[in-house]
């Protein structure tokens, strides 16, 4: 399997604008959730970073890094689909809690396997300043979508603004998965 540096690029820029676009959201989702979820998901956050650390030696390879990257992007698929179908709870804010803890358990992985497999400075900088500008659009992006919503369409209830951005979210996520699968050659 072989990485196609231009699709993992385009990959790169869709994630990180999912990440700008859905940032925001989160203080919302979250709100159902009692400080202690948070405590014990940040433990096991860490003892599964720690497992996954363990297992370098099995899975810092090719394979595994498009098997990783594919589960995590449907995790929250999953996730996001799941809130769509479900809107406001307490289980949605914990399924959407548990999606993106098991997604950062894999964080570090991924970023070691990404500058493993890119090996060289240039391809690493064009990943990377791909991600920022994501990251900066998708924020300009939520930042204009909220406003739009609320001074045109007059919706200034948080949740319905969040519960319309997961929209836009489950569509940069299919085209995230689209572009993931792009990136890999057999």
């Amino acid at each position: 399997m072989k990485l196609n540096v231009r699709e993992f690029i385009k990959y790169k820029l869709l994630n990180s604008l999912f990440l700008g676009l859905s940032i925001g959201s989160i203080f919302v989702l979250y709100a159902p959730l009692s400080p202690s979820v948070y405590s014990v998901g940040g433990i096991a956050l860490a003892l599964a970073m720690l497992v996954v650390a363990k297992f370098y030696h099995k899975i810092l390879n090719m394979s595994y890094f498009y098997k990783i990257s594919l589960f995590v992007e449907a995790v929250l698929l999953l996730a996001i689909s799941y809130f769509l179908l479900f809107s406001y709870s307490y289980a949605t804010a914990f399924v959407i809690y548990a999606g993106y803890q098991i997604t950062f358990t894999f964080g570090s992985y991924l970023i070691r396997a990404e500058t493993l497999f890119l090996r060289r400075s240039k391809p690493l900088e064009l990943v990377d300043v791909a991600k920022q500008k994501g990251y900066l659009f998708g924020m300009l992006l939520a930042y204009v979508f909220y406003e739009v919503l609320e001074r045109y369409f007059f919706i200034v209830e948080k949740q319905t603004q969040v519960y319309l951005m997961h929209f836009l979210l489950l569509f940069t996520q299919m085209g995230i998965i689209f572009y993931l699968i792009k990136s890999f050659k057999k």
